[in-house]
């Protein structure tokens, strides 16, 4: 197992090809099929309205801003049955942190659509769920029990950013703080959810932050084994206001040191996905051979990312060739990553 000094000295480094070796040597071990799995899901974002001016955001709005919106919904409804229509087994919903929606909006919608529709639910970022305490004036743990109990079945990992408070003063300095992230999935882990964490990288933090981010989601593993995935991904800089100071996003060489060292370093999550989203498909190729055993969704819609600057594009076919090229056999999997479509 890795030591943290042990992790800065190979982001340090130039041995790429050695740490992929190593990466893709702990990658065969934990999956000896040679099954790279995908999902067909959708991110449905159900308000741009937040209060928390992100520096690295192009997504969000402000209170009252003309291209602000709270999505109707028949509208959400809409665009899960278009998901199920194309495949899909569930949705990513996510949104700004808006002041004015308590819990039982968020309860309402969730019954709404499990009354409606098959399909699992992956919602609700820490920050957003943060919020939804907050403004609801409820503890942390009634808020996400109460949301499980309405149909949320699992946690995204976004919001973690860079998970040092240094950083996180820096760009995001209203949204939650390193350790309201880890109390949301320390406790959604205890309330018997499982969620994922990412690493937003390439923001002008140090390896040295970059690391104790890596440290924090080891931890929280050991102690509850709630994480189903690690998806680490680059800061894109277009259209941010964060973008005038970090002159230049991560290369590809640098995308795949760190997916490779996140890896190695957080031997004990299961999966860990390598992206196309803000690198493009042949980088996330390569993923494959440097620790990555998923590529994440075909992403029927995606808006925040993009609005970012990445443009990237995938069709499952596009997926499935990617992953056959790299030489594995590749899956559809669930939002929990069970790879039981033998297709």
């Amino acid at each position: 197992m890795l030591t943290p000094s042990q992790a800065v000295d190979l982001f340090a480094g130039d041995d790429l090809i050695g740490i992929g070796m190593e990466a893709d040597a702990l990658r065969r071990k934990l999956h000896p099929e040679a099954v790279v799995s995908y999902i067909i899901d959708r991110n449905i974002n159900y308000t741009n309205f937040c209060t928390e001016y992100c520096s690295f955001c192009a997504f969000y709005r402000p209170m009252g801003h003309h291209e602000g919106y709270v999505q109707p919904k028949q509208v959400i409804f809409d665009k899960i049955q278009e998901t199920l229509d194309l495949g899909g087994t569930g949705v990513l919903m996510q949104g700004g942190l808006h002041p004015d929606l308590k819990i039982d909006w968020y309860e309402d919608l969730m019954r709404s659509i499990k009354n409606r529709f098959s399909i699992h639910l992956h919602c609700f970022s820490a920050p957003e769920i943060t919020n939804i305490a907050e403004v609801s004036g409820i503890s942390l743990h009634d808020t996400i029990a109460r949301l499980r109990d309405a149909g949320l079945d699992s946690i995204p990992g976004g919001g973690a950013e860079i998970l040092d408070d240094a950083v996180r003063h820096r760009i995001s300095r209203l949204k939650c703080n390193s350790q309201e992230w880890v109390d949301v999935h320390r406790t959604a882990h205890a309330l018997g959810m499982r969620t994922t964490a990412t690493m937003m990288f390439g923001c002008g933090e140090t390896m040295e932050q970059r690391v104790n981010h890596l440290e924090l989601v080891r931890r929280i593993q050991e102690d509850t084994g709630g994480f189903t995935a690690f998806i680490p991904w680059s800061f894109q800089r277009e259209n941010t206001s964060l973008g005038r100071f970090v002159k230049q996003e991560a290369t590809a060489v640098e995308y795949l040191k760190t997916l490779a060292i996140s890896r190695i370093y957080l031997s004990n999550i299961l999966n860990v996905q390598s992206s196309w989203v803000t690198q493009g498909l042949k980088t996330c190729q390569v993923g494959l051979r440097f620790g990555g055993n998923d590529v994440g969704s075909i992403m029927i819609e995606e808006n925040v990312v993009s609005a970012a600057g990445a443009h990237n594009e995938a069709s499952e076919e596009d997926l499935r060739r990617l992953i056959r090229d790299a030489g594995f056999v590749p899956r559809q999997r669930d939002t929990l990553y069970r790879t039981y479509f033998l297709n």
